[in-house]
C-alpha cells in the first residue's frame, strides 16, 4: 500500500496482464506509477488459487500461455518465472481411443495424419517459418501498416476464411478435428469469417514456441510483473473497487484495465454522446462455465498420447464442434459442449499434493448464462477417458454470471472481453486510427477490448501505454 503523499504521474486502473503490461512500460520511461484493483490480489485472469482443497492450487482462468512466450512485451521483459513446454502441444481425443495431437515439429505433426501430411505441410509450413515476421503485426493494431506485408497478405488471405472453409483441405478425422479445436479459441461459430486466423494463429504458435504453463501457477507471472513495478518505485493497491473516475487521486495520464462496459459507468455523464454511443454497441461473446477439480490422480485418458499434454480439446469430430459452437452461437445450451481442458500437473507437480492433481475444464454457453453445465462437461471427459469420476476429491464450479462477478471484465462471462467478429478484430472497440484513446483528456482504454484483444500477451498495455507516452511528449 502506498506511503507517497506525491500524485502519480500515471495511474493504472486494474491489474490484469495488459494493466500490469502498461505499467511496467511507462514506469520504464520514469513515469511514478500507481495501480488500484478492486480484488484483494492482482493479476485478474493470471490469478491462482485453492479453489477446491486444501494444497490444490489452480489457475482461476488463464494456464497455457503460447502468446505469452511470443509476446514481443514478454520476450524482451525478464521476468523470474519459468514456462515448462511440453514436447506436445496440446492433444484431441476422439473415439475408439484414438487422438489427434499437434508437436513442435510440422514434419512429425504431418506425418501422424497420413494422407492429410502434405496438406498440413502445406497450411503451416510457411506460417510457422514466418512467426517473427507475423506476430508482431497479429498482435499490434490491425491498421498499423505491417513490417512484413507479403508474410501478413499470406497469412491474413487464410485467416479471413472461416475454419470450415481451411478444413475442406484435410480428409480424415483426425486433421479435421484439430482444426476445429483451435477455431473454436475464436468462441465464434466455425462457418464465421476469420475463425481461421484463431487456428492458423495457434496452430502456428504450438508449432514455433509451443504452449507453455507456468511453473507453480498462472499468479507468478502477475507476482513478477507486480515486483518490477515495485522495484521501479510503483505502488499497487488492492482491495480498491474504483466505481468513478473521480474517485482517483489526480495523475498526468490514466489507463484503464476495463471494457466499455465499465468505462461507461466510470466517466458517468463525462464522455461525449456520440462516443458514448459508439461504445454501448460494443458486442460480447458468449460466456464459459468452467469447472475445476482436485482428482486422487492422473485423468485415465484412453489414447495414451492425451496424458503427456497440459492441453486437451473435447468435442470428438469437426461435426460435433461445429454443431456444438453454432447452438450456443444461437443462444443455446450444447447438450454436447466442446471443451478446453487443462491438466497442468503432467508438466509441473508442484500444483497439487504428491501424486495428486489439478484439472479443469470449460465450454461456451451464451453470454449471462446461469445453467449448470457440469453433468455435461463430465459426460464429456468421461467419454475419452472412462473411471474419471472415480478420481475425484472436489469439484468448484462457476457459470458465466459469476465468472463477471469474479472478474467485472468478463461480461456475462466473456474471458475474452469482447466477441472477436470481424469487425472488432480489425476495430475495437470502436471504428478508429485511435483505439486507445478516450476522449476524455489523458484517459485510455488498455484491457482486451483494445487491439489486439484477448489472451495473455500484454500488448493491450503495451500499445495504451506507448499511445500515452506520445501524449505526454516522451
Amino acid at each position: 500500500m502506498s506511503t507517497s503523499k506525491d500524485p502519480p504521474d500515471a495511474i493504472v486502473l486494474g491489474s490484469g496482464p495488459n494493466g500490469l503490461a502498461a505499467a511496467v512500460t511507462l514506469a520504464r520511461k520514469g513515469l511514478s506509477i500507481h495501480v488500484y484493483e478492486g480484488a484483494d490480489v492482482p493479476g485478474g485472469g493470471c490469478r491462482t488459487e485453492e479453489l477446491t482443497l486444501p494444497g490444490f492450487r489452480h489457475d482461476v482462468c488463464s494456464t497455457v500461455h503460447p502468446l505469452l512466450a511470443a509476446s514481443p512485451f514478454f520476450t524482451q521483459t525478464p521476468l523470474e518465472v519459468i514456462l515448462k513446454t511440453p514436447p506436445v502441444a496440446f492433444a484431441h481425443p476422439l473415439d475408439g481411443g484414438r487422438a489427434a495431437i499437434v508437436e513442435t515439429s510440422v514434419a512429425n505433426t504431418a506425418t501422424m495424419l497420413g494422407a492429410d501430411a502434405a496438406a498440413y505441410r502445406r497450411l503451416f509450413s510457411v506460417p510457422v517459418r514466418d512467426t517473427t515476421k507475423i506476430l508482431p503485426s497479429v498482435l499490434a493494431p490491425l491498421l498499423s501498416p505491417p513490417a512484413h506485408p507479403v508474410a501478413m497478405a499470406r497469412f491474413g488471405l487464410r485467416g479471413l476464411q472461416p475454419v470450415g472453409l481451411l478444413a475442406r483441405r484435410f480428409h480424415s478425422e483426425q486433421a479435421k478435428a484439430l482444426l476445429a479445436g483451435l477455431g473454436a479459441h475464436s468462441m465464434r461459430p466455425l462457418g464465421a469469417p476469420g475463425t481461421g486466423a484463431f487456428a492458423l494463429l495457434l496452430g502456428m504458435l504450438a508449432h514455433a514456441v509451443g504452449w507453455p504453463v507456468v511453473q507453480g501457477g498462472s499468479s507468478r507471472l502477475a507476482d513478477a510483473l507486480v515486483a518490477e513495478i515495485e522495484a521501479a518505485g510503483g505502488e499497487i493497491h488492492t482491495g480498491r473497487f474504483v466505481e468513478s473516475l473521480d474517485e482517483l487521486p489526480p495523475s498526468r495520464v490514466k489507463l484503464l484495465d476495463v471494457t466499455p462496459r465499465q468505462l461507461l459507468d466510470l466517466a458517468g455523464t463525462q464522455l461525449p454522446a456520440r462516443y458514448e454511443k459508439a461504445m454501448r454497441r460494443f458486442h460480447y461473446g458468449p460466456g464459459i462455465f468452467k469447472m475445476d477439480w482436485a482428482l486422487a490422480g492422473p485423468v485415465p485418458w484412453q489414447a495414451e498420447e492425451c496424458r503427456t499434454t497440459p492441453t486437451l480439446h473435447i468435442g470428438g469430430s469437426f461435426q460435433e464442434i461445429a454443431r456444438s459452437e453454432a447452438e450456443v452461437a444461437a443462444g443455446r445450451h450444447s447438450e454436447h459442449p466442446f471443451c478446453i481442458a487443462v491438466q497442468p500437473c503432467v508438466l509441473d507437480p508442484t500444483r497439487a499434493p504428491q501424486g495428486k492433481h489439478t484439472f479443469y475444464a470449460y465450454c461456451h454457453v451464451p453470454n449471462g448464462s446461469t445453467l449448470d453445465m457440469s453433468e455435461r462437461i463430465e459426460a464429456q471427459i468421461e467419454r475419452f477417458a472412462p473411471g474419471f469420476r472415480d478420481l475425484v476429491l472436489a469439484r468448484n464450479c462457476i457459470s458465466a454470471l459469476d465468472t463477471e462477478r469474479h472478474n467485472p471484465n468478463y461480461v456475462g462471462g466473456d474471458i475474452n472481453s469482447g466477441a472477436a467478429t470481424l469487425r472488432q478484430t480489425i476495430f475495437r472497440p470502436i471504428a478508429g486510427l485511435r483505439p486507445y484513446k478516450t476522449p476524455l483528456p489523458g484517459v485510455y482504454l488498455c484491457s482486451s477490448s483494445t487491439p489486439p484483444g484477448g489472451g495473455v500477451h500484454g500488448m493491450c498495455g503495451v500499445g495504451a501505454a506507448k499511445a500515452a507516452l506520445r501524449e505526454l511528449g516522451i
